[in-house]
């Protein structure tokens, strides 16, 4: 099965690249029928990942999956489930 992994290290202080980029991951999630999709915010402050948390909790964007996993061994991973 194929999983899209999207690792915002290298972009964590970049609002406007962060929410690209998610928003590139879930439409070709979307397209090519992908679940899951691997989000890697990084351990650091929790900052970016209470971000990420609030950009999949945006109505628009909830509707698209049904379940949202974070990873309880890795602390800095998410997983999101995609409907298809």
């Amino acid at each position: 099965m194929a999983k899209i992994t999207l690792d915002l290290h290298d972009i964590f202080n970049k609002g406007a690249a962060i929410d690209a980029e998610l928003n590139r991951v879930i439409n070709e999630a979307v397209a090519k029928r992908i679940t899951p999709v691997e989000i890697i915010p990084g351990k650091g402050s929790g900052q970016l990942k209470k971000k990420v948390l609030r950009f999949l909790a945006q109505p628009d964007i909830k509707k698209l999956y049904h379940r949202l996993e974070k990873d309880d061994k890795n602390f800095g991973r998410i997983f999101v489930h995609f409907k298809h």
